[in-house]
Parts: structure tokens; sequence; C-alpha cells
């Protein structure tokens, strides 16, 4: 999982970290790093059940984790904002482009983990997102999208 996430992260790096363009909608390689961000986040999760919820998802996780952590942050904000998101899964995808669109896709993920209970409460000893240095990886890698532009269409469900 790591390394397809840093293998997308290594091809838009490349294409797109000169300056001279920015990663739009229609970027493969735009698609391919959000495809391999969501494994990531769902890869070895633990079920979240709630009586009258749907099954939780990756976005139950950053919006909790980014709650006890800052209380009110943009991402999360733009994406509570958005009615026609229905989902936890449509919700989660909100916010990696709105994160992506800010620079904001690192910082905001290493506030996630900041709380390791609150981490192994919501995945398995699996998930590279319960070690710290496969997060120290992950997080290193995900701040070098910090040099590229995306100029992503938000509004877009």
């Amino acid at each position: 999982v790591i390394r397809d996430l840093k293998a997308a992260i290594s091809a838009i790096v490349q294409a797109y970290g000169n300056g001279q363009e920015s990663v739009t909608d229609a970027s493969a390689e735009l698609h391919r790093l959000c495809g391999c961000l969501e494994l990531l986040l769902q890869f070895d999760q633990k079920e979240q059940k709630s009586f009258r919820r749907p099954r939780k998802d990756y976005w139950d996780f950053l919006s909790t984790a980014l709650w006890q952590q800052r209380r009110d942050m943009e991402p999360a904000r733009f994406v509570h904002s958005q009615d026609k998101l229905k989902t936890p899964l449509g919700k989660g995808r909100a916010f990696i482009r709105f994160c992506l669109a800010r620079g904001q896709l690192a910082e905001s993920l290493q506030l996630c983990l900041l709380n390791p209970e609150l981490t192994r409460e919501w995945y398995g000893p699996r998930s590279p997102l319960v070690c710290p240095e496969l997060q120290e990886d992950i997080l290193d890698s995900l701040y070098a999208l910090n040099g590229v532009a995306f100029d992503l269409d938000l509004q877009r469900p």
C-alpha cells in the first residue's frame, strides 16, 4: 500500500513539481493518488458501527481525530458545509481533494495521527497508520506534495 502511494506521489512530483502546470481533475496521476490514499486509509480499518448510522469509514476517523486536536479545522468545516455529500466515503474523498487543493494533506493527516490510542481504536495492527515509523514515511512522502499546485473543482460531487 505504501509503495503504491509513494509511486503515485513521485509521479505527480515529477510531472507537476516544476510549477509549470497544475494537477487538475483530468489528471490520471490525481486519480491514482486518491485511490492509493483511500486504500491506505481503509486498510485494516476496524468495524465501527453504531445502531442507527451506516458503517463508518475513514472520514469518520479523520473527522473524530481532527475534532479532538483542533475542533474547527478548515478542511473539516468545508466537508461539513457540503450538503450534497451524503456518505462517509464521499465526505472522505472531498476532504482529500480539499486538502490537496490547499496544500494541507500531510499536515491534516499528521494531526489525525497525533493520538495513538484513537488511531488504534480505528485501525488494526496491520495498518501502517498504527506504526510510528511507517506513519513518518507516509507523512514525509505526503509533504512532498506541498510543492505541487492542485487546481481542483471542489464543488464537484
